[in-house]
Protein backbone atom coordinates (compact mmCIF):
# COMPACT_ATOMS: atom_id res chain seq x y z
CA UNK A 1 0.00 0.00 0.00
CA UNK A 2 2.66 1.86 0.94
CA UNK A 3 5.01 1.71 -1.61
CA UNK A 4 2.09 2.08 -4.42
CA UNK A 5 1.66 5.69 -3.01
CA UNK A 6 5.55 6.38 -3.71
CA UNK A 7 5.00 4.92 -7.13
CA UNK A 8 2.20 6.75 -8.15
CA UNK A 9 3.28 9.82 -6.72
CA UNK A 10 6.19 9.40 -8.18
CA UNK A 11 4.73 8.38 -11.84
CA UNK A 12 2.74 11.78 -11.66
CA UNK A 13 5.44 13.80 -10.57
CA UNK A 14 7.61 12.58 -13.23
CA UNK A 15 4.54 12.94 -15.90
CA UNK A 16 3.86 16.27 -15.00
CA UNK A 17 7.91 17.61 -14.89
CA UNK A 18 8.26 16.01 -18.45
CA UNK A 19 5.60 18.79 -19.83
CA UNK A 20 7.67 21.42 -21.25
CA UNK A 21 6.62 24.81 -18.97
CA UNK A 22 8.18 28.02 -17.84
CA UNK A 23 10.94 25.68 -15.81
CA UNK A 24 11.90 23.89 -18.66
CA UNK A 25 12.33 27.09 -20.89
CA UNK A 26 14.11 28.48 -18.14
CA UNK A 27 16.82 25.82 -17.88
CA UNK A 28 16.99 25.60 -21.49
CA UNK A 29 17.55 29.32 -22.06
CA UNK A 30 20.44 29.00 -19.03
CA UNK A 31 22.30 25.93 -21.29
CA UNK A 32 22.20 27.58 -24.56
CA UNK A 33 22.90 31.42 -23.58
CA UNK A 34 25.15 30.65 -20.60
CA UNK A 35 26.91 27.04 -20.38
CA UNK A 36 25.87 23.59 -20.01
CA UNK A 37 27.18 23.93 -16.58
CA UNK A 38 24.87 26.93 -16.18
CA UNK A 39 21.75 24.74 -16.72
CA UNK A 40 23.25 22.11 -14.47
CA UNK A 41 23.08 24.56 -11.49
CA UNK A 42 19.47 25.96 -12.54
CA UNK A 43 18.58 22.05 -12.13
CA UNK A 44 19.30 22.08 -9.03
CA UNK A 45 17.72 25.06 -8.07
CA UNK A 46 14.59 23.54 -9.36
CA UNK A 47 14.88 20.70 -7.60
CA UNK A 48 15.67 22.06 -4.39
CA UNK A 49 12.56 24.12 -4.67
CA UNK A 50 10.61 20.98 -5.67
CA UNK A 51 11.87 19.36 -2.29
CA UNK A 52 10.84 22.04 -0.41
CA UNK A 53 7.08 22.37 -2.14
CA UNK A 54 6.76 18.71 -1.63
CA UNK A 55 7.82 19.35 2.60
CA UNK A 56 5.40 22.29 2.98
CA UNK A 57 2.74 20.30 1.61
CA UNK A 58 2.97 17.02 3.42
CA UNK A 59 3.26 18.88 6.56
CA UNK A 60 0.31 20.53 6.27
CA UNK A 61 -1.79 17.82 4.45
CA UNK A 62 -1.37 15.48 8.12
CA UNK A 63 -3.28 17.64 10.33
CA UNK A 64 -5.50 18.93 7.94
CA UNK A 65 -6.87 15.22 7.43
CA UNK A 66 -6.83 14.21 10.98
CA UNK A 67 -8.95 16.80 12.01
CA UNK A 68 -11.51 16.21 9.02
CA UNK A 69 -11.43 12.57 8.11
CA UNK A 70 -14.47 13.28 5.45
CA UNK A 71 -12.18 15.92 3.43
CA UNK A 72 -9.89 12.94 2.53
CA UNK A 73 -12.32 11.45 0.03
CA UNK A 74 -13.45 14.89 -0.82
CA UNK A 75 -9.82 16.18 -1.64
CA UNK A 76 -8.93 13.16 -3.48
CA UNK A 77 -11.69 13.65 -6.26
CA UNK A 78 -10.57 17.45 -6.47
CA UNK A 79 -6.88 16.30 -6.96
CA UNK A 80 -8.14 13.95 -9.70
CA UNK A 81 -10.12 16.48 -11.15
CA UNK A 82 -7.12 18.61 -11.50
CA UNK A 83 -4.97 15.85 -12.84
CA UNK A 84 -7.45 15.73 -15.86
CA UNK A 85 -7.89 19.33 -16.18
CA UNK A 86 -4.27 19.52 -16.70
CA UNK A 87 -4.18 16.55 -19.10
CA UNK A 88 -6.69 18.28 -21.00
CA UNK A 89 -4.34 21.75 -21.17
CA UNK A 90 -1.56 19.38 -21.80
CA UNK A 91 -3.46 17.14 -24.68
CA UNK A 92 -4.40 20.76 -26.60
CA UNK A 93 -1.00 22.63 -26.84
CA UNK A 94 0.67 19.16 -27.99
CA UNK A 95 0.92 20.55 -31.33
CA UNK A 96 1.46 23.81 -30.68
CA UNK A 97 5.76 24.76 -31.24
CA UNK A 98 7.62 25.49 -27.87
CA UNK A 99 9.29 29.05 -28.52
CA UNK A 100 12.15 29.67 -26.70
CA UNK A 101 13.16 33.34 -26.40
CA UNK A 102 16.80 33.37 -26.64
CA UNK A 103 19.22 36.64 -26.28
CA UNK A 104 22.60 35.57 -27.37
CA UNK A 105 23.97 39.04 -25.97
CA UNK A 106 23.39 37.93 -22.61
CA UNK A 107 26.23 38.83 -19.89
CA UNK A 108 28.30 36.26 -17.50
CA UNK A 109 26.05 34.85 -14.75
CA UNK A 110 27.66 33.75 -11.74
CA UNK A 111 26.87 29.72 -10.49
CA UNK A 112 25.49 31.23 -7.06
CA UNK A 113 23.02 33.47 -9.06
CA UNK A 114 22.23 30.82 -11.15
CA UNK A 115 20.96 28.25 -8.92
CA UNK A 116 19.02 31.36 -6.72
CA UNK A 117 17.17 32.07 -9.68
CA UNK A 118 16.39 28.01 -10.11
CA UNK A 119 15.17 27.80 -6.69
CA UNK A 120 13.11 31.32 -6.90
CA UNK A 121 11.54 30.54 -10.58
CA UNK A 122 10.48 27.18 -8.95
CA UNK A 123 9.32 28.55 -5.64
CA UNK A 124 7.23 31.33 -7.74
CA UNK A 125 5.55 29.22 -9.75
CA UNK A 126 1.79 28.47 -8.53
CA UNK A 127 1.07 25.93 -10.63
CA UNK A 128 3.59 23.48 -8.98
CA UNK A 129 2.23 24.82 -5.72
CA UNK A 130 -0.96 23.77 -6.65
CA UNK A 131 -0.06 20.41 -8.49
CA UNK A 132 2.61 19.03 -5.50
CA UNK A 133 -1.17 20.30 -3.03
CA UNK A 134 -3.69 18.08 -5.82
CA UNK A 135 -1.18 15.01 -5.77
CA UNK A 136 -0.20 14.49 -2.47
CA UNK A 137 -3.87 15.28 -1.29
CA UNK A 138 -4.55 12.70 -3.64
CA UNK A 139 -2.31 9.78 -3.42
CA UNK A 140 -0.98 9.93 0.31
CA UNK A 141 -2.43 8.34 2.83
CA UNK A 142 -4.47 9.48 5.60
CA UNK A 143 -2.09 8.30 7.87
CA UNK A 144 1.57 9.62 6.98
CA UNK A 145 4.60 7.45 7.79
CA UNK A 146 7.19 9.57 9.17
CA UNK A 147 10.04 8.18 6.74
CA UNK A 148 7.92 9.55 3.82
CA UNK A 149 8.73 13.03 5.22
CA UNK A 150 11.80 12.07 4.38
CA UNK A 151 11.60 9.91 1.05
CA UNK A 152 8.97 12.26 -0.31
CA UNK A 153 11.10 15.24 -0.69
CA UNK A 154 14.06 13.52 -2.01
CA UNK A 155 12.54 11.83 -4.36
CA UNK A 156 10.87 15.13 -5.49
CA UNK A 157 14.15 16.97 -5.75
CA UNK A 158 15.42 13.66 -7.52
CA UNK A 159 12.98 13.88 -10.16
CA UNK A 160 13.14 17.31 -10.63
CA UNK A 161 16.77 18.02 -10.36
CA UNK A 162 16.99 14.80 -12.68
CA UNK A 163 15.31 15.87 -15.33
CA UNK A 164 16.06 19.25 -15.66
CA UNK A 165 19.84 18.15 -16.14
CA UNK A 166 18.54 15.67 -18.73
CA UNK A 167 17.04 18.72 -20.54
CA UNK A 168 20.74 20.90 -19.67
CA UNK A 169 22.73 18.26 -21.07
CA UNK A 170 20.83 17.93 -24.37
CA UNK A 171 19.22 21.18 -25.06
CA UNK A 172 23.12 22.51 -24.80
CA UNK A 173 23.67 20.74 -28.11
CA UNK A 174 22.07 21.65 -31.38
CA UNK A 175 21.46 18.26 -33.05
CA UNK A 176 19.78 16.65 -29.83
CA UNK A 177 17.44 20.07 -29.30
CA UNK A 178 16.15 19.34 -32.82
CA UNK A 179 15.24 16.54 -32.21
CA UNK A 180 13.02 16.84 -29.02
CA UNK A 181 11.42 19.94 -30.57
CA UNK A 182 10.29 17.12 -33.53
CA UNK A 183 8.65 14.79 -30.97
CA UNK A 184 7.26 17.26 -28.95
CA UNK A 185 3.37 16.48 -29.95
CA UNK A 186 4.19 12.88 -29.23
CA UNK A 187 5.76 13.70 -25.56
CA UNK A 188 2.79 16.18 -24.53
CA UNK A 189 0.24 13.77 -25.75
CA UNK A 190 1.84 10.84 -23.89
CA UNK A 191 2.15 12.90 -20.93
CA UNK A 192 -1.54 13.71 -20.83
CA UNK A 193 -2.93 10.51 -21.67
CA UNK A 194 -1.75 9.22 -18.41
CA UNK A 195 -2.72 11.92 -16.02
CA UNK A 196 -5.91 11.62 -17.29
CA UNK A 197 -6.21 7.93 -16.75
CA UNK A 198 -4.73 8.28 -13.07
CA UNK A 199 -7.25 11.00 -12.23
CA UNK A 200 -10.56 9.08 -13.67
CA UNK A 201 -8.49 6.18 -11.81
CA UNK A 202 -8.49 8.48 -7.85
CA UNK A 203 -11.80 9.80 -8.60
CA UNK A 204 -13.20 6.36 -8.65
CA UNK A 205 -11.67 5.21 -5.95
CA UNK A 206 -12.53 7.64 -3.81
CA UNK A 207 -16.42 6.88 -5.17
CA UNK A 208 -16.58 3.15 -5.25
CA UNK A 209 -16.06 1.09 -2.36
Amino acid sequence: MLLSSLIAIAAVLMMGVISPGPSFIYVARHSLTHSRVHGLVTSLGMGVGAATFALMAMLGLQRVLNAVPELYMALKIAGGAYLIWMAVKIFRSASQPLTLALSHNDAPKGLWKTFRDGLFIQLSNPKTAIVFASIFTALLPANIPTIFYYVIPLMSFVIDAGWYSLVALLLSAEQPRRVYLRIKTAVDRTSATVLSILGIKLIYSSLVK
